[in-house]
Formats: structure tokens, sequence, C-alpha cells
């Protein structure tokens, strides 16, 4: 099987939806499988300890999850345009794998949920992209024939699958071309990782 990590970060949950609609894409996929992690959160309190094993959801992401994958999506919130901290920390760390290539030749894709309809998705979605450039991974994004990128009145690029939350701690749900999006990048990455593995299997 091809395994795909789903590696995110979530505030207010609408991240870890959207990384469960793209795991469903991928296990739509035969020969794929999804495995979803997360990353801790960061603190400017540098003397500040969370917790080894998170209260909820997915565990916490370890190199080995990476190293181990045929495949990787990458979500988080945007910041001011950019990928969240505890996700940008985490890939900060990541340098021993950058070393060793163990993620050249992958394929990979990105998504991401804003505050506000202009909040900086597209500029999200290529933060993600430049350190899984670095690795080596082939980038997937979303094509036009996905009607749903033509008709969204609200999250959804060619770059990766977007959600508009809105602002505050109860984000709004998923529009259906936002989720239909979600599924299609998580099982074009599925797609291209298994025709990938059967390459090298022979």
């Amino acid at each position: 099987m091809a395994e795909i990590l789903v590696l995110y970060y979530s505030r207010h949950g609408s991240v870890a939806q959207m990384a469960r609609l793209v795991a469903r894409g991928i296990e739509s996929v035969r020969g794929a499988c999804a495995r979803l992690r997360t990353v801790p959160p960061v603190t400017t309190d540098c003397a500040a300890g969370g917790p080894e094993i998170p209260a909820e959801g997915p565990p916490y992401a370890q190199d080995e999850d990476l190293r181990d994958c045929d495949g990787l999506i990458l979500g988080s919130p945007t910041r001011f345009g950019n990928m969240a901290a505890p996700l940008k920390h985490f890939l900060d760390g990541t340098s021993a794998l950058w070393l060793s290539g163990a993620l050249v030749g992958k394929p990979a894709g990105v998504f991401t949920s804003t505050g506000t309809l202009h909040g900086g998705q597209e500029t999200t979605l290529l933060s993600m992209m430049l350190p899984l450039l670095h690795h080596g991974m082939l980038l997937v994004g979303l094509p036009y024939t996905e009607p749903e990128l033509s008709a969204t009145r609200a999250g959804g690029t060619p770059y990766g699958a977007s959600h508009y939350a809105g602002v505050g701690n109860k984000p709004q749900a998923l529009t259906r071309e936002e989720a239909v999006l979600c599924e299609a990048l998580g099982r074009r990455v599925a797609q291209v990782a298994v025709c990938l593995r059967r390459g090298r299997d022979g």
C-alpha cells in the first residue's frame, strides 16, 4: 500500500475537518491509505512545555512518519499570509531528512483555512510548498478539470484545497465545493503515489 501522510496543525477545527476529507480522498484510491498526524502548538515562552501526546485527535508526527510515507499533504491555517508557526517549527526540524534525501521524488500537496475570504489562502499554500521543494518533492495541485474549482464562491485554488472559515472560534462549515476539492486533492496525491510505487516495484 502507498501510505500518504496527512500532516496538519489546526486551532479551531477547520483544518482538522479538511484533513479528514483529504484522508477520505486518499482512501478512495485503490492501493493507497492515509495516516493522519498533527504537530504540537508552540509558544513564545521558551520554558513552557506541552504534553507529549495530544489530548485528542491523531498523534504528533515524528521524523519517521515523513521518512516512511509515499506521499505528504500539509495543512495549516493562515497566519498573516503564511503557514502557522507550529507547522513551520516542525518542518524546520527536518534537516536530517533533507540531508538524507528521504523525501526526494515523493508527491506532495497542501491545504489551508482562513478567517477572511482574501486572508492569504494562496500565499499560505505557497509558503507550505517552499520546504517541500527544498526536500525535492513533486508538487500536486488542483486542475481546472475539477468543476468545483470554477464553481466555488468560497475556498478552492489551483495551488491546493482551501476553506473560508470566517472570524471567531466557531468556524463556518465547509461548502460542498470546498469539501469536494479537499477529497480531490487527497485522491490526486494518492494516485500519483500509487503510480510511482508501482514503477519502483516493477
